[in-house]
């Protein structure tokens, strides 16, 4: 009789601290892999806690719970299939990355992490001990080789692995989406695949944490480096896999085979699913923003509608004298379109009150950035009352370039509890508000067709703080800035290096002071999706105080 080995993935979403959520739902997995006649149910990295936990998981309150909690469910799912999943442990002072195997009840192996990421947004060298490489398992008429995530992305364990008898790799992920990171995974999980002769699954993780996205597109791959299955991105499910003995090892048969979007389509699903699950996870259903009429507050408008429904978004105009009627018909047609509520917030009144009130002390000065500001900032108290009135987070509506160089009003147009497209740099809200206006998903909340107005994007960016005030007046065209900022965030390139590229010498020197002393701003602000491999946040620390500057 032919050996067969049925695994049930779990590409599934865990809430940070959420343990007896996270074991409910483990639990719910581990009976549907049951039904389904599966041998095992394989779950992602540190599941029973949520990923990334940071230092919480350095509290041994929380570790003691997370452990009691995976040994209960462990002993609780005896009658089916093996369960094995993600969670931390702690042996005197030593405390690990985990996954835990059970069998009937019993606890047949436990996996420890052993390469402990430490560059971009991870901090696991300062979290966790470095384990041993483990060996394999058995499981029914398999045996089973885990690297857990980051030891897949090295032939050391792996290679140790298939040495010592491993049959089939299941490597479970934490791994957070940045543009492009699908074929960079299959990169490295292909190479596995070539080392060892070994087929491979990949199980990811789904959903979102604080800036981070988790975008599953879990997928297997058979000896050779060809690919058996491949699950959609940033989609909660279980997919169930069957294996078959051959006189060449075992072999996934083919399943699903998902289309993986283009970069602009996973781009945008990523900041709407980032907002959704920040709203959800902490606790809010409607959220409340600024529309000024210009293209970032429509383009964040239309990401909320897309995440929770337009009927749980409030757009507010705060017009001021400075305000446009083009403005102001604007941002009417957009909410219009897309279909939320629009409330009007005169800021004369109280600009005058605040004027009045400072008189004495602004006498004899001429006016500048301060009295600019009073209306940013005058903005952000309204705002601010309504969100702690009706219980809507506040979303915040400053792209990349403006978080880059500081282009935006602290305590003013920065206030909030998030922001959507604080990963995208200008350039990209124009394509992406593009890209909306043609696309309709069915993930999408929203309506389907022109949702911004043409005209939004095509007009000049402008705060409007004072008369025919234009962006460009403060900064480099955006097409220019976005290119230095991309050589000095991305890739950290030299001014000599930035200048070689044919940019003005004077202009890159400007952006590189602008973003340096903006660094406090950034310390401050919301948080937002993570959608490049240099957001700003845990991707680049830099000091607050900082007097060392490039020269060309």
């Amino acid at each position: 009789m032919t050996d067969r080995f049925r695994l049930t993935i779990g590409q599934l979403n865990a809430t940070v601290g959420d343990l007896p959520g996270n074991a409910a739902k483990a639990r719910d997995a581990w009976q549907a892999a049951r039904e389904a006649g599966a041998d095992m149910l394989a779950l992602p990295e540190m599941f029973i806690t949520g990923y990334q936990t940071q230092d919480l998981v350095l509290k041994p309150a929380f570790t003691e719970d997370a452990m009691a909690r995976i040994m209960r469910l462990g002993a609780d799912c005896a009658d089916g299939p093996a369960l094995a999943i993600g969670g931390p442990w702690r042996d005197g002072d030593g405390l690990y990355n985990a996954w835990f195997v059970f069998r009937q009840g019993k606890l047949v192996a436990r996996v420890l992490k052993h390469h402990l990421p430490y560059k971009q947004l991870f901090d696991e060298l300062r979290l966790f001990d470095s384990g041993p490489i483990s060996g394999p398992y058995p499981v029914g008429p398999a045996r089973i080789g885990s690297p857990i995530c980051e030891d897949g992305w090295y032939p050391d364990v792996t290679e140790t692995l298939a040495e010592t008898g491993a049959e089939i790799l299941i490597v479970p992920n934490g791994s957070p989406y940045h543009r492009d990171k699908l074929d960079l995974r299959m990169g490295h999980m292909v190479g596995r695949v070539i080392e060892t002769g070994l087929p491979l699954v990949y199980v990811n993780m789904v959903g979102g944490q604080d800036d981070q996205i988790y975008d599953g597109a879990s997928f297997v791959l058979n000896p050779g480096g060809r690919k058996a299955v491949q699950l959609p991105p940033f989609t909660e499910m279980l997919a169930h896999v069957d294996f078959i003995r051959t006189g060449e090892g075992w072999q996934a048969q083919p399943g699903l085979m998902a289309p993986q979007p283009d970069a602009w389509e996973q781009d945008y699903q990523a900041m709407m699913l980032g907002l959704r699950e920040y709203l959800r996870k902490s606790g809010f259903r409607k959220v409340v923003l600024g529309l000024s009429g210009g293209v970032d507050s429509a383009r964040v408008a239309t990401i909320a509608a897309d995440a929770i429904g337009p009927e749980n978004v409030r757009c507010v105009m705060l017009p001021s004298q400075y305000t446009s009627q083009a403005s102001l018909d604007d941002a009417a047609d957009c909410a219009r379109r897309l279909g939320t509520r629009l409330d009007t917030v005169h800021i004369e009144g109280a600009r005058d009150a605040v004027t009045d009130a400072l008189a004495h002390l602004m006498a004899g000065t001429a006016p500048d950035t301060t009295e600019e500001n009073i209306q940013s900032r005058l903005r952000g108290v309204m705002l601010m009352a309504i969100s702690n009135k009706f219980n809507e987070m506040l979303l915040t509506t400053g792209n990349k370039s403006e978080v880059a160089v500081g282009y935006a009003t602290i305590y003013g147009d920065m206030a909030g509890g998030y922001n959507p497209i604080k990963d995208l740099y200008k350039t990209r809200v124009f394509e992406t508000c593009r890209w909306r206006n043609a696309n309709h998903r069915d993930w999408m909340m929203g309506p389907e067709g022109e949702v911004i107005p043409p005209q939004i994007i095509d007009k000049p960016p402008s705060a409007e703080l004072r008369p025919d005030q234009k962006d460009q007046d403060s900064l480099p065209p955006y097409e220019v800035l976005d290119a230095i900022l991309e050589g000095l965030v991305e890739k950290d390139l030299a001014l000599k290096d930035l200048v070689a590229r044919g940019f003005d010498a004077e202009t890159v020197r400007k952006v590189e002071t602008l973003l340096y002393v903006s660094e406090w701003k950034r310390y401050q602000a919301a948080p937002g999706p993570r959608i490049s491999t240099r957001a700003f946040w845990l991707d680049r620390r830099y000091p607050l105080v900082n007097r060392w500057r490039d020269e060309v």
